[in-house]
């Protein structure tokens, strides 16, 4: 008998790994391909707040020991929905802060459950390490008689799989050809950059999820917006730092090269300069920032009409950015990814189990069915955020995405 095919999974992102896992647990093969050369080749150490429908996702995936052990990971900060400070007073306010409507964060035990993007891929990929090829950059697939290849920029090609899954991000070849270039990734003109500090740094602020709004000392009517966890078990741990999301309106944030490669110094210096004048309680987010870890960044969103639609191909799907980038407003991105990875992975189980591994017939209709109605909702719920938090807009006839396709000769 020939071994089956194997899955084939672009990108090593939380959904793709999430898959992976889901994959493995299953007793299904699969390989995943990624262009970066290790899993710490990129700073991915901000953290990512977990939603209820996130962690059922993920606890769905992992089952009950290996969630134990990752939930036992995530940090967990009392408090139901953010604190609002004035960064310019210092001042705790009451209510909503200007401009920005609360929202309820806890989503289990009465906490607010977050995990750095780094932990979590690590605990995603713990045991799967030799189904990983580092340093491929895709550019493509070709689909044989049966079944399908990943095309790589150098020319080579992967071995042929059985099903393609593209989760190489917002800027995913395999989501562009599939879609023929329907789905868009807008750039949105707002910028933002992630710091660390050490613990000592937000003593002042006290236990809690906290938003901090500028939005009249920045030229143009711009404003610049901050929001930091401060968990309680790790205040007094000096081996741990905590770390910030800042986001500008349009043409606040502004970096020498406006491109994903301004870490470190560069992109700690831009926020400092934005902070200076901030009051001395928030100051030392920023003056005992870890420059090494600061990291700027661009604000994008699939078109807020929501997932659109294209020729099911039974052969190759799509999960997480790939398909439904959303800004980082509500925290809607990574929960909707881990969602991904949890219905395809069960549905490509349940074909396993039918034994329809050769054809996989039905599975990517009925995910990309079911994907559709969530994945749209969350998008438009994160676009409609960021029209307040940002104040940006988009333009779906002439705006500018940052992922052009150019149809094939």
């Amino acid at each position: 008998m020939t071994s089956p095919k194997p899955v084939l999974i672009s990108g090593a992102g939380l959904a793709s790994l999430l898959l992976a896992r889901s994959l493995h647990r299953s007793k299904i093969p699969f390989l995943v391909f990624e262009r970066d050369a290790s899993i710490i080749f990129r700073a991915q150490g901000y953290r990512l707040r977990l939603s209820a429908q996130g962690l059922d996702a993920i606890e769905s995936v992992l089952g009950p020991t290996s969630f134990q052990k990752f939930y036992d990971a995530c940090g967990k900060t009392g408090g139901a929905g953010f604190a609002a400070i004035n960064p310019l007073t210092g001042e705790t306010l009451g209510g909503e802060t200007p401009s920005v409507k609360s929202e309820p964060l806890a989503s289990r035990d009465g906490k607010v459950v977050g995990i750095s993007r780094g932990d979590m891929r690590k605990l995603f990929m713990e045991g799967l390490e030799d189904k990983v090829r580092w340093s491929h950059q895709i550019k493509g697939y070709e689909e044989t008689a049966n079944g399908v290849r990943l095309v790589f920029v150098d020319g080579s090609k992967s071995e042929e799989g059985s099903m393609l899954v593209g989760g190489e991000g917002v800027k995913s070849e395999v989501a562009r050809q599939l879609s023929n270039g329907a789905i868009k990734v807008y750039d949105l003109g707002s910028r933002g950059i992630h710091g660390q500090a050490p613990t000592t740094a937000f003593k002042g602020l006290g236990e809690g999820v906290f938003r901090l709004v500028d939005e009249t000392t920045q030229p143009n009517g711009g404003k610049v917006f901050l929001i930091t966890n401060v968990r309680a078990d790790d205040m007094n741990n000096p081996d741990v730092n905590f770390g910030w999301t800042m986001g500008g309106s349009p043409g606040v944030i502004k970096a020498p090269n406006d491109n994903y490669t301004i870490t470190g110094p560069p992109a700690a210096q831009i926020a400092k300069s934005l902070t200076s004048h901030w009051h001395e309680r928030v100051k030392p987010l920023f003056d005992n920032m870890v420059e090494s870890e600061a990291a700027f960044w661009k604000i994008t969103c699939s078109s807020p009409n929501g997932v659109p639609e294209w020729a099911n191909d039974p052969r190759v799907t799509l999960v997480g950015d790939a398909v439904h980038a959303m800004t980082p407003a509500g925290g809607n991105g990574a929960n909707t990814a881990v969602r991904d990875s949890a219905l395809l992975g069960r549905l490509i189980a349940e074909a396993w189990e039918r034994g329809d591994a050769d054809h996989w017939t039905g599975v990517t209709e009925a995910y990309e069915k079911e994907m559709r109605v969530y994945a749209t909702e969350a998008v438009k719920a994160s676009y409609g955020q960021a029209v307040g938090q940002f104040g940006v807009k988009i333009d779906l006839e002439n705006g500018p995405t940052i992922n052009e396709y150019v149809a094939p000769n």
